[in-house]
């Protein structure tokens, strides 16, 4: 039988749109497929290394920098993608030193160090606040009568010296004292033993550590009397987080997220202290300290990470009005030549990230 022309074409058109349709349902189905199969492998299968980021402390581990270990324990660095390598520091490692030299990426220290190291050109940059009031007390017997800095006068007063003098260069000067004068400024050991020994009539001590101290070796608080810088409106701000300025333009968000879970960790620390000391005392050099030691060390430096009344979601950021009050300390007595930079010294752009990073 002959076909019409007419036929053959209808039949042709036909089976092309036939063809078409077939294709597409199974290009659609293929597509579709293979969306599904990447979202499947961005959220579960891909495989990314985890980025690298090594934290230099300002010394050996204890329960100062606990959160820092509790975030590290629990995952929340690896959580964001982070491989944290915590760094011991000690007598002779400059934190600012490490971080400037790229041994380290994040540093902790205290501000005034910072300062001092920014004003030598190192290329640093502070990200966050991790203390927002200063720990440092000085301390004396009841029985050396001195209960306002005023009656300091004549007395024999004892500092680590090296960089940790200035708030107490501060008092003096707000009362009129003259430290080679009116006072016997004297260096200090690294132990309560001078002043427990009566070398010392008032003593420098972190309320975390040497006060501590204090009361383990028998004495009360109601046995001593304590001026305290904050009180006093000398006070300079100590542990800070602070990152190599060249290393942080390429790296906001590792930055954020560092600092992110940390602070997550420094909420979990202040929480549960004893938690918090378990993680520590993994990392303290066996015989160096005791778990109550660094559990009082916890419940003290709480208080000045997160003080009484400041909110919380507050924490790590920098106060300009501390900031400027401690470049300020540090420029009066001598810990910088010049007025410090104050905008370029400190960023709060990190932890706003950290913030808002999900």
């Amino acid at each position: 039988m002959k076909i019409k022309p007419q036929k053959i074409q209808a039949s042709l058109v036909i089976m092309l749109v036939i063809v078409i349709t077939v294709l597409a349902g199974c290009g659609g189905m293929k597509s579709t497929s293979t969306d599904a199969g990447a979202t499947a492998s961005t959220g579960e299968t891909t495989s990314t290394e985890p980025v690298t980021v090594k934290l230099q402390l300002k010394w050996v581990p204890q329960a100062q920098f606990a959160g820092y270990f509790v975030a590290k324990d629990k995952g929340y660095y690896e959580q964001e993608g982070l491989n944290v390598e915590i760094l011991p520091g000690g007598p002779d490692i400059v934190p600012e030193q490490q971080v400037a030299g790229g041994s380290a990426d994040i540093g902790v220290d205290w501000v005034g160090s910072l300062l001092t190291s920014q004003e030598q050109e190192m290329p640093l940059i502070q990200i966050a606040q991790i203390f927002q009031k200063s720990g440092l007390v000085l301390v004396s017997k009841k029985s050396a009568g001195i209960n306002t800095p005023a009656d300091l006068k004549g007395k024999k007063v004892g500092n680590w010296m090296g960089g940790n003098e200035f708030e107490l260069l501060a008092l003096f000067d707000k009362y009129g004292l003259d430290p080679n004068k009116d006072v016997s400024f004297t260096k200090q050991g690294f132990t309560m033993d001078q002043f427990l020994g009566g070398e010392l009539d008032a003593a420098s001590a972190m309320t975390y550590n040497e006060y501590q101290i204090l009361l383990e070796s028998g004495l009360k608080d109601s046995d001593l009397n304590v001026i305290d810088m904050n009180n006093e409106g000398v006070a300079m701000l100590e542990d800070n987080l602070f990152a190599n300025k060249e290393w942080l333009d390429s790296n906001k968000e590792t930055a954020a997220k560092f600092v992110r879970a940390s602070l997550k960790g420094w909420k979990d620390a202040i929480a549960d202290p004893e938690a918090a000391v378990d993680s520590v005392m993994k990392q303290a050099e066996s015989g160096s300290t005791t778990k109550e030691h660094q559990l009082k060390m916890m419940q003290e430096v709480a208080k000045l990470i997160q003080p009484q009344g400041m909110d919380e979601a507050k924490m790590g950021y920098t106060d300009e009005k501390m900031f400027q009050q401690t470049a300020d300390i540090a420029l009066k007595f001598g810990v910088i030549k010049e007025a410090a930079n104050v905008q370029e010294a400190y960023t709060n752009e990190i932890v706003d990230m950290a913030s808002k990073t999900q």
